[in-house]
């Protein structure tokens, strides 16, 4: 072997002596703001002659492996001739809860540093001290020992000779994995039309680090002409790691059938699904309490032996293979999950595990970012989810029961909740019962969280089980987290009414967060059927003008889709006498082209009224609805009417934006057609006027990147669900005299430009 490995300090020594059960629903994660106050006070105090985040690396060689190790260690302090290592830790634990050997693996972090140190100076001995800081008292609490030449070698090898079985076999999968990609070939017949096009702008994307957004329209055969010139990539040492992100589990589904297909011509490449915690979990709870749940019960002491197996003998890991290895080491298929995302060379999951600073990957090294390839399945979904991701709010209700709940049971939470309350009591009275938007950050409030956070996390550290404080604590650590971002991209909303205050910090421009964020990764591509127009969702995901940008015609011909207009006006003032024509319409589509339709509809209120009026004009017809809230077998129940032949044609009422007008696929006779009514604007409201006059006063058509293109979006996307095929043929009405202007006719696909006016 010749093989460089680099992992981090961190990395190394907890795969190595990590150990115990995964915690019930708290697990102490001091604040960021808190921990890094105590470190920074601690290394106020160090001497001129110490130093403060210092940088070490060493290479070590184990069995034909180079490992590269590296770090930064809190404190390198030096007195006389005596070298002390200082490891920093944050606590809300109480100090006399905490020994010598409460956290083996603070001491072994600390040894490596020291390792580290003392090969690069040729020192004799170095002394390690660890320094606990209680972070709501300030209160310090320390331990050293003083380790030989000799003794830390002999700990080194040790550490290395644990990770050794893992380290080699990832080498030898690794070395498995480039050589079939060598011999690899498109797993199709041949490319479709523009497929191949495609397939070289993603490969040259990632070859030249740059960023792709690419509007590909149904049937382009998005997934595969993304994965496969990825996967080639890698081959060429031009990357090192895919993350196939996506909003839909169907999308996802269709990644991990690309990679099968891939496996099946004789590539091993491996890749890891995440899903949902709710959705995976093994129990009939999702408690993450060792007393409950024997999958968190010592976990960390089998999932080492669990990754091996599992790497050894699989390379789709989805869903089904990894609760089989779950189920057999007896581990949480979440939590393996994610520890499995570190190996994979592929890792299908939601975006928030990229962009959301809650629940990213926090383990990936800076520089394997750069070597990982982003491919944004359904990229058109990202602008909205990311302002859900940097978006936090707190409601006065909940800190008000708890200063009630904890007055004269515990003092700091009781203060900090009541302190909370009153200055949210001061933001109503400066705001009014009314509900407002200013563009500062409430930094009075925000001092009050982090406050609060000090002393909820030691009561919750301590094994409090009371669900309302763990809420305001998540909702408070948010709320602190986003305010760190907070700038002239962001408001803060304040909602007043009766007693009730919510203050909402919210984003209204995501583009400068997901740059940043994306800028860290080797290549972006961003591809959806619906990426239009690509200069609107180049400006919103964070892109520039030297950005690569593609347009892919559809594959399919003009003839396999009727098109037709009927210009009623669907605005809000004219909806209740566009009802009967509508009705009427839908009557007489399904008479006269007899199948399955889905009618898509601007809200649910529009939809009713229309439903009742069909009830009432023709009581055989009884289209399915869609409602607020479906569960998933209930989502199931209602797509799988469409698998039925029918003496009668189907109608389905579902809401524009909803579960069914995107991320379904009804191909065939399941789906013969769908009426799209209006133009899809947001609802007018606070949030969204915000947003429009930022975006005016930013230079931009305030009014189209606020409500027309997300409006048109979800146009598009609806009316993607007709042909899905080349064997596809299908009927498409839209109900709006907007969609016969020059703008919306500007916006329609150029297949669908060839249309009828319906007239009378």
């Amino acid at each position: 072997m010749n093989e460089s490995i680099k992992i981090s300090v961190r990395a190394l020594v907890e795969y190595v002596y990590r150990s115990g059960s995964i915690e019930s629903g708290f697990r102490t994660a001091t604040s960021l703001t808190e921990g890094t106050k105590a470190h920074q006070k601690i290394q106020k105090t160090y001497s001129e002659a110490d130093a403060a985040e210092v940088f070490l690396q060493t290479h070590y060689e184990y069995e034909g492996i180079n490992y590269v190790v590296e770090g930064r260690c809190d404190g390198l302090l030096i007195q006389d001739e005596t070298f002390t290592i200082d490891e920093i830790k944050s606590t809300a634990r109480p100090l006399e809860d905490i020994r010598s050997d409460s956290y083996p693996v603070h001491w072994a972090q600390a040894k490596c540093y020291a390792y580290m140190y003392l090969k690069k100076e040729e020192k004799e001995k170095m002394s390690v001290q660890l320094t606990y800081v209680q972070v709501e008292s300030g209160e310090e609490k320390r331990f050293q020992k003083v380790y030989t030449r000799d003794e830390l070698e002999m700990f080194m090898l040790d550490l290395v000779k644990n990770y050794a079985p893992y380290a080699q076999l990832r080498y030898s999968n690794r070395l498995k994995r480039n050589e079939t990609i060598q011999d690899l070939a498109f797993p199709f017949n041949q490319y479709r039309n523009g497929q191949r096009k495609f397939a070289g702008a993603v490969y040259k994307t990632i070859l030249d680090k740059k960023t792709l957004f690419a509007n590909a329209p149904t049937g382009t055969g998005k997934t595969i002409s993304t994965l496969f010139p990825a996967v080639k990539a890698i081959g060429e040492n031009a990357a090192e790691k895919i993350f196939y992100l996506t909003a839909k589990t169907l999308n996802r589904k269709n990644a991990e059938e690309a990679l099968l297909m891939m496996k099946e011509k004789g590539l091993f490449f491996q890749s890891v699904t995440i899903t949902a915690k709710d959705k995976v979990c093994l129990k009939e709870e999702t408690r993450c309490d060792p007393s409950y749940c024997e999958f968190a019960d010592g976990y960390y002491d089998r999932i080492n032996g669990a990754v091996l197996d599992i790497l050894e003998n699989e390379s789709v890991m989805d869903r089904d293979v990894i609760s089989e290895y779950a189920l057999k080491h007896s581990v949480c298929p979440f939590e393996f999950s994610i520890d499995l995302a570190y190996a994979a060379d592929a890792v299908v999951c939601d975006y928030n595990y990229v962009f959301d600073p809650r629940v990213s990957f926090k383990r990936l090294f800076e520089e394997q970012k750069k070597r990982t390839v982003l491919l944004m399945d359904e990229a058109h979904n990202l602008v909205d989810r990311a302002r859900g991701m940097y978006a936090a709010a707190i409601t006065k209700s909940s800190f008000l029961q708890l200063s009630r709940e904890y007055k004269g049971k515990h003092e700091g939470l009781w203060k900090t909740a009541k302190a909370i309350n009153d200055e949210l009591l001061h933001i109503k009275k400066e705001a009014g019962e009314i509900e407002s938007v200013v563009k500062e950050l409430p930094a009075e409030l925000i001092e009050c969280l982090e406050s609060f956070m000090v002393h909820a996390e030691q009561h919750l550290a301590n094994g409090e089980n009371n669900e309302a404080l763990l809420e305001a604590y998540f909702s408070a650590l948010q709320m602190v987290k986003i305010s760190a971002y907070y700038d002239e991209r962001f408001v803060t909303f304040i909602d007043c009414f009766k007693s009730e205050v919510i203050v909402r910090l919210f984003c209204l421009d995501p583009s400068h967060l997901l740059s940043q964020t994306g800028k860290k990764y080797g290549a972006r591509i961003f591809f959806s059927a619906t990426l239009s127009p690509l200069s609107y969702f180049r400006e919103m995901l964070g892109g520039g003008e030297d950005d690569y940008v593609i347009r892919m015609p559809s594959p399919y011909e003009k003839e396999q889709l009727d098109v037709f207009i009927q210009p009623l006006s669907t605005r809000f003032r004219d909806r209740e006498k566009t009802i009967e024509p509508i009705v009427e319409m839908i009557t007489n589509l399904v008479e006269t082209r007899p199948g399955n339709y889905l009618v898509f509809f601007p809200s649910y209120r529009y939809m009713t009224d229309v439903y009742e009026q069909v009830l009432e004009t023709n009581p055989e017809f009884q289209p399915i609805v869609q409602y607020p809230s479906m569960k998933e077998e209930e989502r199931e129940e209602f797509l799988a009417n469409f698998d039925d032949v029918h003496e009668r044609s189907l109608v389905g009422f579902a809401v524009m934006g909803g579960i069914f007008s995107e991320g379904i696929d009804l191909k065939g006779d399941r789906l013969t057609g769908a009426v799209i009514i209006g133009v899809g604007l947001p609802q007018v409201g606070l949030e969204r006027d915000t947003m429009k006059n930022y975006f005016q006063e930013s230079g931009k058509n305030g009014y189209d990147f606020a409500y027309v293109y997300p409006g048109m979006n979800k146009v598009l996307q609806a009316g993607g669900r007709v042909i899905r095929s080349e064997e596809d043929h299908g009927t498409l009405v839209l109900v709006d005299d907007r969609f016969l202007t020059r703008k919306y006719v500007e916006m329609l696909p150029e297949e669908w430009r060839d249309f009828v006016v319906l007239r009378g």
